[in-house]
């Protein structure tokens, strides 16, 4: 029989991502929060980001990251890390890229997408079994977006939520332990991205969500607008006053995110008048807890 988190006082959080910055783009402000109410947050981070590009170009002559990418994220990571005030850990797998072209190529040899899925969950198993999280975080089927990696640890994160509490599998990765929640994030809600698309509309702004709004209504030649998504939302965490400390997060990670970019484009004032929430899904708990939830503790506390 697994541990289990009813005796247990300190409340944990841990959010499964595929790569260095992805933790600052997706439920970032969620995390700086709880961890300022005394949460522990921990971060898994399933790759190196050695093939990543440069997103940012005041970056692009730089010359560490183009003599050592994995280097220059790994100081990233530590930077955003220290911003948000969470802990961080690696989980050792290499950077898959992200194919293009018809047809796609071959994904590297060794890379964390082509891992069999037991040898790619025993770190975050063994993670699990040490950290001890009541709350697991991760992304949907589709990875959030179809990133190999993104689709990978998604996959890990629902294994290791499922097997970390039982004492037959992963042997040798430490004592059992249950995490009581699992939730998606839904950092690309259509609805989010509408609600500051007119937000900046009304304000005499240029919004940059009207391609990828577009896409999302586009209707086939019979009219069929394309299908909703799997997961509705279930839990809106009211962070807006830590909107700048995500944002901070996210110009640590210097070589991705280019500060005049995307993700800038909606003031966090605009953004917590239209919208101050970060938006998830509950897959599966352990625990009762009513649906909608405003904590991602809720049926724990």
């Amino acid at each position: 029989m697994s541990a289990s988190s009813s005796s247990d006082q300190q409340l944990r959080l841990l959010a499964v991502h595929a790569h260095p910055d992805d933790e600052s783009s997706k439920g970032a402000a969620t995390m700086a929060m709880y961890a300022s109410a005394g949460v522990e947050v921990m971060v898994a981070t399933c790759t190196d980001g050695s093939r990543g590009d440069i997103q940012n170009p005041a970056m692009e002559d730089a010359p560490h990251p183009k003599r050592d990418m994995a280097g220059a994220r790994r100081l990233e990571m530590a930077n955003a890390a220290a911003v948000l005030g969470i802990k961080q850990r690696w989980l050792g797998f290499v950077d898959s890229g992200l194919p293009e072209g018809d047809p796609l190529p071959p994904l590297p040899p060794g890379c964390f997408a082509l891992q069999p899925l037991e040898r790619a969950t025993a770190p975050l198993v063994r993670l699990v079994r040490q950290f001890r999280p009541h709350v697991i975080l991760s992304y949907d089927e589709n990875g959030g977006y179809p990133h190999p990696d993104h689709i990978m640890a998604h996959k890990v994160a629902v294994e290791a939520f499922e097997a970390a509490g039982d004492s037959e599998r992963y042997p040798g990765m430490g004592e059992p332990w249950t995490p009581d929640k699992l939730y998606y994030d839904r950092a690309f809600s259509p609805a989010r991205f509408r609600a500051l698309h007119f937000a900046l509309e009304e304000a005499g702004l240029q919004s940059p969500y009207a391609e990828r709004l577009a896409a999302w209504l586009e209707a086939d030649a019979e009219g069929h607008t394309p299908p909703a998504g799997g997961h509705e939302t279930t839990t809106q965490i009211d962070c807006g006053d830590f909107f700048e400390v995500r944002d901070d997060a996210l110009r640590a990670h210097r070589t991705q995110i280019d500060p005049l970019g995307f993700f800038f484009a909606v003031s966090p004032e605009l953004q917590r008048t239209v919208w101050p929430w970060e938006d998830y899904t509950l897959i599966k708990s352990r625990v009762g807890s009513e649906l909608p939830e405003k904590d991602l503790f809720a049926g724990i506390r």
